[in-house]
């Protein structure tokens, strides 16, 4: 079995700690490849590293470093099939959703290699004569990228790539889950031409790498998409520094009364189940009015029980595996929950006897929304069906959580849809389709204790990039300011 390096200043290196751990395939529970156990001396050189190559890389003229994004594009179109299928295996999601984890890449390192051509400031009149007045959009340093496992090449290329762009060099920290996903990433990335220095990976824990590179002091901006426990922790440790955090959430699915169940039911389906819930994304409420409940209720049910679980790599899998052992010992540490709640188990509740990180679709029904399994984050294949009385009832309970990034409403009455978006707390809201499915061109992230960040699109180069203002004075004296003359 492979022993993989760290990457700092462009060499594959081992780390100083002389200590290894395995990444293991979820769906059979065997190792797949030995992975180095970074720690703060690690992160320190790779700083060194990334502040080193600032200075060149960021003198570098924006549509140059676009044309090596473009050409991580290629090469990353060329490499699609062997990376979705590595993602297959050390991540267990269903092949054709890993096909689209590698696509997003694609579409995010297009986008952002596009932006080299533009990172528009803005131009203004300046309140004095003979005063010319504009912003520009400025590099910010070194960052510190921290990214999960649940979308191993998506989300690091969602940061990745418009902090290169922007000007900025980085050291990153990828999910132990997923250590080869992201090396094999990088080493994509370094065939394109990005220079040795301006990107640094350090694999390890959260407590050995992810702290000391929040708290390093070189590093001026981090990046971190995770937990809501964690990204409390990089709030109380970042100090002064341009942090950027999206810590997951607890959408909900309204199904109104003249909404088209069909297709509603496959809304659900896809937000609840795909990628087996672990989607910051994933739509774990349905939210139904009373009117259809019944109805839908049984819909649901019946294409939930006929949902089939297995590898990911068989194309009659419909669910594949949890990521590790402790995933599958916190879904059914929930439905335990439901159960002592007074929630009614419709379907699913346990992890089968197999090999795998594996547990079945779970649908509850019968769930108030005060419900620990309806306000908490599951992060597993369950949701939890809560029957409301008209939509003014549905928005409350939506945004009755203390997340608040992704919403969707099924109806056919435009005054529904325009009252949900209007009234919704949440960063996304879809109408007439499921809570998934963002696109690249446009920002991601949610408010209230999701974070405050906004990824992809314009945003996404904001997260990465400071705003300078630039004044012009060429009236050959000394004017004033908001000063009466």
């Amino acid at each position: 079995m492979k022993t993989n390096r760290i990457l700092i200043g462009g060499k594959w290196i081992a780390s100083s700690s002389g200590k290894t751990f395995e990444s293991l395939n979820p769906a059979t529970e065997r190792p797949i490849g030995r992975f180095q156990e970074g720690n703060s001396a690690d992160v320190d050189k790779a700083v060194r590293a990334a502040k080193a190559a600032y200075g060149k890389w960021m003198q570098i003229p924006a549509p140059k470093r676009g044309a090596i994004l473009l050409n991580a594009a290629r090469l990353l179109m060329k490499e699609k099939e062997n990376l979705a299928r590595l993602v297959v295996q050390e991540m267990g999601k269903v092949l054709p959703e890993a096909r689209g984890d590698i696509q997003e890449a694609i579409d995010t390192a297009e986008y952002m290699a596009g932006e080299g051509r533009r990172l528009f400031g803005h131009t203004t009149k300046s309140e004095l004569p003979d005063k010319f007045a504009m912003t520009a959009r400025m590099p910010v340093g070194v960052f510190g990228l921290i990214t999960p496992w649940n979308f191993p090449v998506a989300i690091p290329s969602w940061k990745i790539f418009p902090c290169l762009i922007c000007g900025n060099t980085f050291v990153f920290k990828p999910a132990s889950d997923t250590p080869l996903c992201a090396t094999r990433f990088i080493q994509i990335l370094e065939k394109a031409g990005i220079p040795k220095g301006v990107m640094n990976m350090v694999t390890g824990s959260g407590k050995d790498v992810g702290t000391p590179l929040v708290r390093h002091k070189d590093v001026l901006g981090v990046s971190f998409t995770g937990s809501r426990d964690v990204g409390e922790l990089i709030t109380k440790s970042a100090g002064v520094k341009k942090v950027g955090l999206e810590l997951g959430g607890k959408n909900g699915i309204i199904v109104m009364d003249d909404a088209d169940l069909e297709l509603a039911m496959h809304g659900a389906i896809w937000g609840g189940y795909g990628t087996t819930g672990q989607r910051c994304t994933a739509a774990s409420r349905v939210i139904v009015h009373q009117k259809v409940k019944k109805k839908f209720e049984r819909m649901l049910a019946n294409r939930v029980k006929r949902l089939r679980i297995g590898s990911g790599a068989s194309s009659s899998t419909d669910v594949g595996p949890l990521i590790n052992r402790a995933a599958v010992e916190k879904v059914h540490h929930y439905t335990e929950i439901g159960k002592e709640e007074g929630a009614r188990l419709v379907c699913g509740g346990k992890a089968p006897k197999r090999t795998g990180f594996f547990y079945e679709p779970t649908l509850f029904t019968d769930v108030t929304s005060d419900m620990r399994i309806a306000q908490e984050e599951i992060f597993g294949p369950t949701v939890c069906m809560i029957t409301v009385r008209n939509l003014d009832e549905a928005i409350d309970v939506m945004n009755g959580i203390s997340y608040g990034l992704s919403s969707s409403i099924y109806t056919k009455d435009i005054r529904n849809a325009m009252l949900a978006i209007g009234n919704i707390e949440a960063g996304l809201t879809y109408v007439n389709s499921s809570t998934i499915g963002s696109e690249v061109h446009l920002p991601f992230g949610g408010v209230k204790q999701t974070g405050s960040t906004r990824e992809a699109g314009i945003e996404g180069v904001h997260e990465f990039s400071e705003t300078k203002t630039v004044y012009i004075d060429y009236s050959g004296k000394l004017q004033k300011a908001q000063i009466d003359t």
